[in-house]
């Protein structure tokens, strides 16, 4: 079952084959990779109709059947005078356009929507085009193509980590090391000289580091120096971080410096994985937990660190037009006063956040790393839990945030899709 979500979250569906992923196993990649049948030969055009109404244009193009208000049709004119090819922005004033505008004339010729419109100006749309940015072309489509897992399938999958100099000296080895953090959320670093130095470096190399009131890098030990249970021996159960942001930051950066001492194994879970479990069982869950809005708080007044953050939101995020699950703000730590839940909601929302726990808690959901001096991890804070074991001795990590817009700016760069 997974294997096929696998094959269709990567674009098999699309032809795209496996051996772009050539790190993945044999069996993985046997799912992506798409069977020549006989000699190629050109493809034959997906047909089409269409059908006008009083406020919009019903085109059906292939197995898509989109429905195209007028005024949508006129705003994404991209003729000379209405869109700025160069810079790619838009340069009709929509808010000069009839809201009540009909098309004079409507053709197709070809793989080519032609309408002309009362003023004589003509638009022209690539019907391909249409179909990949219809509302109904994208909810079909997948923003992030990703790999669900547990500890098993990430083990199973034996995604390499990236050495450092590969890492930093070619687009090779950063193109390698993007793919595999897209699709699983976590990847590693080797090689890496033990210093906040070097590890800021490593960090530049992909993004803008997000500089918040912990810092730009901070360093990482027991002594209690911030108002947080992080910073202390103790063990953490599994958290995305910085949820009393507005905007949680996107990744972390972990590297250990230094340990003297026993435990302080790392756990990481694919709460995307454990979300999908829920709406697949309970999809009620599911749903409540994208409606509901949650407070989650942080108040640090230790030594000179004065600080009060509120962030607002939902436990899952998902985008309105195909659901697809883009963000997880889950940390029982910082989770304020539940007060935006009326009382007719708060109990059932009580057992959607239990079930949804029980899933993350499961253990063969639960991957467990040590790291190590030398080892940095890159972790997708909207996606990936992290916590951790309690520990003996002194342990020194450093690391940082990154902007997630500038790792996904990155990676598009390379030709990923992000």
């Amino acid at each position: 079952m997974w294997c096929q979500r696998l094959a269709w979250l990567l674009g098999a569906r699309r032809g795209s084959s496996g051996q772009r992923w050539p790190w993945l196993p044999q069996h993985h990649r046997a799912v992506l990779a798409v069977p020549a049948r006989g000699h190629p030969t050109a493809p034959a055009s997906p047909s089409c109709a269409w059908q006008l109404h009083r406020d919009h244009l019903e085109l059906s193009y292939g197995s898509t059947v989109m429905r195209l208000d007028f005024v949508w049709l006129r705003d994404h004119c991209r003729s000379a005078s209405c869109y700025n090819a160069k810079t790619r922005q838009r340069s009709l004033d929509t808010a000069s356009v009839d809201l009540a505008i009909r098309p004079r004339a409507v053709r197709v010729d070809g793989s080519t929507l032609f309408l002309t419109w009362p003023d004589g100006h003509v638009t022209r749309y690539g019907l391909e085009w249409l179909a990949r940015n219809s509302y109904e072309g994208q909810k079909q489509q997948v923003m992030h193509p990703r790999i669900l897992w547990n500890a098993e399938i990430y083990q199973q999958a034996q995604v390499p980590s990236v050495d450092c100099r590969r890492f930093l000296e070619t687009d090779e080895g950063l193109k390698e090391f993007l793919q595999n953090f897209l699709l699983y959320g976590i990847a590693f670093v080797e090689n890496v000289t033990p210093t906040k130095e070097d590890t800021e470096i490593l960090a530049e190399r992909i993004s803008i580091i997000r500089e918040t009131i912990y810092g730009r890098m901070w360093y990482f030990t027991s002594d209690f120096s911030r108002g947080d249970t992080a910073y202390t021996k103790l063990a953490l159960d599994r958290h995305t971080d910085t949820t009393y942001f507005q905007e949680p930051c996107g990744i972390q950066v972990f590297h250990c410096l230094k340990h003297e001492g026993t435990g302080g194994r790392t756990l990481l879970v694919d709460g995307f994985h454990a979300a999908e479990q829920l709406r697949r069982q309970a999809p009620e869950h599911f749903e409540l937990l994208a409606r509901v809005p949650l407070r989650h708080e942080y108040v640090e007044n230790v030594g000179g660190c004065h600080n009060h953050m509120i962030g607002v939101g939902p436990v899952l995020n998902v985008y309105p037009w195909n659901s697809e699950l883009y963000l997880i703000r889950y940390n029982n730590y910082d989770r304020a006063v539940i007060n935006t839940v009326p009382h007719e909601v708060v109990r059932r929302w009580y057992h959607a956040h239990r079930a949804l726990t029980a899933e993350l808690r499961r253990p063969h959901n639960e991957l467990w790393v040590k790291l190590k001096p030398g080892k940095a991890l890159f972790v997708d804070n909207w996606r990936v839990l992290h916590g951790r074991e309690a520990f003996t001795g002194y342990r020194q990590l450093c690391g940082c945030y990154l902007t997630r817009d500038d790792v996904l700016n990155t990676a598009r760069l390379l030709g990923l899709q992000a």
